[in-house]
């Protein structure tokens, strides 16, 4: 029987046989001191089509610190919405955005709307909920539009294939730091920290849902730069450590360069892997992670900066230094931590077995003491810039004694509410005594692993 092609019509994007065109806002934001200011770059058009999920364009997790909305102008119909996190968002929590203002150059991707829309931007409030803060309309066919050419695909290299794009997650990996005579080596360091990923639970269940590419473009010279260490490369995605005061906060703060290398490849979530071995990463959720390849623990890096990309997860450790001013005692939006309030029901009690109490106990006082004393060490090690060698020896130390001391308890393995999280030690919860999120662990929990899942389903069904 012959098959009829039938015109879809998918909450107002218009889709024939194929995926609506990617849309992409490029952006300046900026504050500091109370201000907060957003203005428009240029609109451009990526070359290839829309890589996601168009059967489920409205997002129902909203795990991000502030809220796109892509609205139907004459009708007023929500067509897409994502929750996200940014560096300008992250930098305002610093000390610094109290003496001066600054901008961040941001970008916002969304599936290409055939009539004028409105794109608006919401914040959170100091209740997490979204206040709108900025809108503006825009004409779909405007001429103006930046046409952006696929330059990279030529180097694109497909590290797994699973499925078409758009009902697969698209994991693109960006090598920053690489030679021309150091391109081989980016691709086999890319497929083992791929093969590693999807060796972890929960990936070792979801390996079909995943594509992964991998870009890098040549750099003149190797590395990054470490600006504390007096190291600065104009490497071609502008990656460096340091990161608001952080030695081992690895970001690129410029947008426009890895956004246009990314578009020459489909994409849902990205990696950036720079060619160090310095420790170091980061994660934003729905911006992208960073994770410095040749360390020794690239592939806990990998993983770790990816839950909070991709999850919008937090961190679960609080014996480590941040950048970031902690504010008041709240119920964190991110869904592995709790601040296990009397009116809030436990994100993860459907989870927890009748008999947990909560609180929970677990050895905190001696994991504590423990960790404090490691990262004293940590930081003397760092002012003398000893070899990574000595760094990756702590590391290691430190993990085989926090193992040990959790093993001997009762509560490892149990789900309930253990206090230390989200960078404080009191206040804080999170569902298990050990989890990839709190210490350098093989390992999400469950908890962070259903959150995991929630996004794939997301965009794979």
């Amino acid at each position: 029987m012959k098959r009829i092609l039938l015109l879809l019509s998918v909450i107002g994007f218009q889709v024939m046989a194929k995926q609506p065109h990617t849309l992409r806002l490029d952006y300046v934001h900026s504050g500091g001191m109370g201000n907060e200011i957003y203005a428009v770059d240029e609109l451009v058009q990526e070359p290839l089509l829309w890589p996601g999920n168009i059967k489920q364009p409205i997002d129902n997790f909203k795990r991000g610190k502030y809220l796109l909305t892509i609205r139907d102008k004459k009708t007023d119909k929500t067509l897409y919405s994502r929750s996200f996190s940014s560096i300008y968002g992250e930098w305002e929590t610093t000390s610094q955005a109290a003496k001066i203002q600054r901008s961040f150059h941001e970008s916002l991707r969304f599936p290409k709307p055939d009539k004028p829309f409105v794109l608006s931007i919401a914040k959170r409030d100091a209740e997490n909920k979204f206040v709108q803060q900025w809108q503006q309309v825009f004409a779909a066919d405007n001429y103006l539009i930046e046409q952006e050419h696929a330059q990279y695909k030529s180097q694109r290299v497909a590290i797994h294939q699973s499925g078409d794009s758009s009902e697969k997650v698209d994991l693109l990996i960006l090598g920053d730091g690489y030679t021309k005579a150091e391109h081989k080596d980016f691709i086999k360091r890319s497929k083992e920290l791929t093969a590693n990923f999807f060796s972890r639970y929960p990936f070792n269940q979801y390996k079909d849902k995943f594509n992964v590419w991998a870009i890098a473009p040549h750099a003149q010279q190797s590395g990054i730069s470490r600006p504390s260490t007096g190291i600065y490369r104009n490497s071609p995605l502008g990656s460096r450590y340091d990161a608001f005061g952080s030695e081992r906060y690895l970001l690129s703060f410029d947008n426009k360069a890895w956004r246009r290398v990314a578009s020459s490849a489909p994409y849902d979530t990205v990696i950036i892997l720079t060619n160090t071995q310095t420790y170091g990463g980061g994660g934003i959720y729905g911006l992208y992670s960073t994770a410095a390849a040749n360390n020794a623990y690239a592939d806990y890096l990998f993983s770790h900066e990816f839950g909070h990309h991709f999850a919008g997860l937090a961190d679960e450790y609080y014996t480590s230094s941040v950048a970031y001013n902690t504010g008041d005692i709240k119920e964190p939006y991110e869904p592995n931590v709790t601040a296990l309030l009397e009116d809030e029901p436990l994100k993860w009690g459907h989870l927890v077995k009748d008999g947990v109490k909560l609180p929970t106990a677990w050895p905190k006082q001696t994991y504590e003491d423990h960790s404090h004393a490691i990262q004293k060490r940590r930081k003397k090690l760092r002012k003398n810039n000893a070899p990574e060698a000595q760094m990756t020896a702590l590391f290691q130390e430190n993990q085989r004694a926090a193992e040990a001391m959790f093993s001997k308890h009762e509560n490892n393995q149990v789900i309930g509410a253990f206090e230390g999280a989200n960078y404080q030690a009191k206040g804080y919860y999170r569902s298990e005594m050990n989890c990839l999120m709190f210490t350098r662990t093989q390992d999400y929990c469950h908890v962070c692993g259903e959150a995991i899942i929630d996004i794939i389903d997301s965009l794979t069904k």
